[in-house]
């Protein structure tokens, strides 16, 4: 008892020491915008349905459904089942529960172990040797029964460190976990986007067929009189059934968004989707954050991420220098042992015993030494991942800033493009009644609306899909869910 008290004094004392670099979070990069050249205020705008002008909000804070600023009932809806039955989401989410079972488990080496045993044995003694017993038997029955505690001290943090790194994992996946609701909103989103954007391409395909059948009846009564050769008919002919050939390929891609609409939302492709998407019925938010540089490290899920890696990394250097550390170990054994049971913890039969261990490690053919260098160079790597990970983040950033503004011009030019394209093939239609034009004019007028339309539909479903990406470039408003299943810490 006195060998060992100087050994637990000596272990108190040094309990609140751990080896290795204490962790530092990584500091705020110091950039104060994203893009070289300063946002404008707002981005142009166009009159008409997905025309308006979208105003650029210095630090406005994001919802945390950001989705809903859609205003579309039918794809808050959707969002709403891919959430309770993606299973890529579940995925996240149990892959968080064992992560913290985990650290759990690894904090239960900090506590002492206390194991209890009973052990009934039926033995003889060889007829040469001392029997162990009082009574010289050479056959008998021993039964022990003994409660043993061990506790090995965490002297110098090794334990702990473990138990740091095995938390940094589980806040890390904490975020995977937030990534992945962010992408598999962001997903649906974009695939809704995409369906919408093949029902306008289709929408506009069918209608320029509609010209393309109008002018080819009209071209066929001038063949009648007369008034037109049959290379101008068969010429018509040929371009309304190039434009019938680009229905089916559309038809296919649209489809094939259902399908995907219907993966993301955990239901297979058989199974009916009863949300549509159209252009339409989706609003523009006109509001849109641009959040402080030095604030988008903490919003991005995959840079929080990145983070709690490089934590985890740091603490694992602290275990594997400790692992290099004389390592003391403390035991404890009170039992009883009795050549019948009813004898057990009667006078006599009792025994106990205290020991301690020092041990130190003193060759291992270099192999703790490379270890730990091993662990450094880990940490180096995390570090770059980490900063690999804030540039993305920034790119992320000033691309989207960057599309929303083209978008919007780009949107202005096709409604004008489009406008002006209807006004001429009407006039060429018109004219081509009165004998005025050749038929190439009115071949040309088609395909120069055709083009403007579909252009069109690109160019406003661009302006829909930008606009989500600015949102999850953003990191998505995790922050401010309420229904957010787990919190870091916890």
């Amino acid at each position: 008892m006195n060998i060992n008290r100087p050994i637990i004094i000596l272990c108190v004392f040094l309990a609140g020491c751990a080896v290795g670099p204490d962790f530092q979070r990584p500091a705020a990069p110091t950039v104060d915008r994203y893009t070289q050249q300063l946002l404008p205020v707002q981005t142009a705008s166009v009159e008409g349905k997905g025309g308006e002008a979208q105003r650029f909000v210095q630090n406005m804070d994001i919802p945390g459904q950001w989705w809903t600023l859609f205003h579309s009932k039918p794809l808050n809806d959707l969002i709403a089942q891919a959430l309770k039955a993606n299973p890529d989401l579940e995925a996240a989410q149990a892959a968080l529960r064992g992560a913290r079972e985990n650290v759990y488990a690894q904090q239960g080496a900090l506590f002492p172990s206390v194991d209890a045993s009973f052990n009934p044995t039926r033995q003889k003694t060889s007829g040469v040797l001392t029997s162990p017993l009082a009574s010289g038997n050479n056959i008998y029955s021993l039964h022990t029964a003994q409660v043993a505690v061990a506790y090995a001290p965490d002297v110098f943090g090794g334990t702990r460190r473990q138990v740091e790194s095995l938390k940094a994992q589980a806040d890390s996946q904490h975020f995977q976990l937030e990534a992945a609701f962010l992408t598999l909103t962001s997903n649906v989103v974009a695939a809704a986007v995409g369906e919408a954007a093949l029902r306008g391409q289709i929408e506009a395909t069918r209608k320029i067929i509609e010209f393309q059948s109008k002018s080819l009846e009209l071209l066929k009564s001038k063949y009648e009189l007369g008034q037109i050769a049959t290379a101008d008919v068969v010429a018509q002919e040929a371009t309304l059934a190039q434009t019938q050939a680009m229905l089916p390929p559309l038809e296919k891609q649209l489809a094939q968004q259902r399908d995907l609409l219907a993966r993301l939302a955990g239901r297979f492709p058989g199974e009916t989707l009863v949300e549509e998407f159209e252009l339409s019925s989706l609003q523009l938010p006109e509001e849109l954050p641009v959040s402080l540089p030095s604030t988008l490290v903490a919003q991005r899920p995959d840079v929080r991420s990145a983070e709690e890696q490089l934590h985890a990394a740091s603490a694992d250097i602290g275990v594997n220098i400790a692992n290099r550390l004389p390592n003391i170990t403390l035991s404890a054994n009170l039992g009883s042992s009795a050549t019948a049971i009813n004898q057990l913890f009667t006078s006599g039969t009792g025994f106990w015993a205290l020991a301690a261990n020092l041990t130190q490690p003193l060759f291992q053919g270099g192999t703790l030494l490379h270890r730990q260098r091993a662990a450094e160079a880990a940490y180096d790597q995390a570090a770059a991942e980490y900063r690999s990970a804030v540039l993305t983040a920034f790119q992320n950033v000033a691309d989207t800033l960057h599309a929303i503004q083209c978008d919007a011009d780009a949107l202005k030019a096709a409604v004008a493009a489009e406008n002006a394209a209807a006004r001429s093939l009407t006039i060429v239609q018109k004219q081509l009644e009165l004998g005025d034009i050749s038929y190439l004019e009115l071949l040309n007028a088609e395909q120069t609306y055709q083009q403007a339309n579909i252009n069109l539909v690109q160019s406003l479903a661009n302006r829909y899909a930008d606009t989500a990406a600015l949102f999850q470039a953003l990191g998505g408003g995790w922050w401010n869910r309420s229904d957010v299943l787990s919190r870091v810490g916890q």
